[in-house]
C-alpha cells in the first residue's frame, strides 16, 4: 500500500530525498547523466511513492494517461536539437547507453526479447530502464500504467478521444509496448536483482464535478 501522498508535484528521482538516500540519488543521477549542471532533468513520474511488497519497502512508479493521443504522442525517440551543446550531446549518449544496458539485462534476467531505446517509445522505455535500475539499488518496484476513463475535461482536440473502458486502454497500453517486449511482460511479478518487478495496467474513473459558476 502506498504511505502517502505529501508532495503534489511531478517527481525526478535523483531530487527525491524523501523516497531515496543522497547517495542513491547520485547514484542514479551518474547512470542517466553524463553532465550534470543547473536543471539538468531527468524522466518526470506522474506519481513516485514509497510502498510496501511482500513485507519490504519497495516504490509505486505510476505513469497516468488520460485519452488515446497521450500514448500515440509517444512513439518518437528522444529528440537532440541541433544546436544542442556538447553536454547534451554527452547526456544524450549516456540515456541511450543507459537504456540499451537495462533492455540487454531485462532480456536476460526474465527470458523474453527486449528492445528498449532512446530512439522510439522513449518515454516508456525510460520507465521500464528505471524501474529496473531501482531494482538493482535493491528496491521492489510496483510500475503502474494508469488510465483515467470518461475524464472528457481533459480532451483539447477531436483526436482526443478519452478512455471509455479498462479493456480499451488495456489494449492501447500493449500496442504501444509491443515494439519494446511482449505482453506477457504485463502483470506478472518478475525477479530482477533479486527484487519484485511488477509492470501493471490499471484504470480507474473519478467523476470530475466542474465547481458551479456564480451569477
Amino acid at each position: 500500500m502506498p504511505e502517502g501522498f505529501n508532495r503534489v508535484e511531478e517527481a525526478q528521482l535523483h531530487r527525491a530525498p524523501r523516497l531515496l538516500s543522497p547517495q542513491e540519488c547520485k547514484a542514479l543521477s551518474d547512470w542517466w547523466l553524463a553532465v550534470q549542471r543547473g536543471n539538468t532533468q531527468t524522466p518526470n513520474w506522474d506519481i513516485a511513492s514509497t510502498c510496501t511488497v511482500d513485507g519490504h519497502k519497495g516504490l509505486l512508479l505510476v505513469e497516468a494517461k488520460a485519452h488515446n493521443e497521450e500514448l500515440n504522442n509517444e512513439i518518437v525517440g528522444k529528440r537532440l536539437d541541433r544546436r544542442a551543446t556538447a553536454n547534451s550531446h554527452h547526456n544524450h549518449a549516456r540515456i541511450g547507453k543507459a537504456i540499451n544496458g537495462a533492455s540487454i539485462a531485462l532480456a536476460d534476467q526474465t527470458g523474453y526479447g527486449w528492445d528498449l531505446s532512446r530512439d522510439h517509445h522513449y518515454q516508456m522505455s525510460n520507465r521500464f530502464a528505471w524501474s529496473w535500475k531501482l531494482t538493482e539499488l535493491g528496491y521492489p518496484v510496483i510500475l503502474v500504467y494508469l488510465g483515467f476513463l470518461g475524464a472528457v475535461d481533459m480532451r483539447k482536440g477531436r483526436e482526443q478521444n478519452p478512455l471509455t473502458s479498462h479493456a480499451e486502454w488495456e489494449c492501447l497500453v500493449k500496442a504501444h509496448s509491443d515494439p519494446l517486449f511482449p505482453s506477457e511482460i504485463w502483470g506478472r511479478q518478475w525477479v530482477i536483482h533479486g527484487q519484485s518487478f511488477v509492470p501493471r495496467i490499471c484504470s480507474r474513473e473519478i467523476p470530475y464535478n466542474r465547481p458551479m459558476k456564480e451569477e
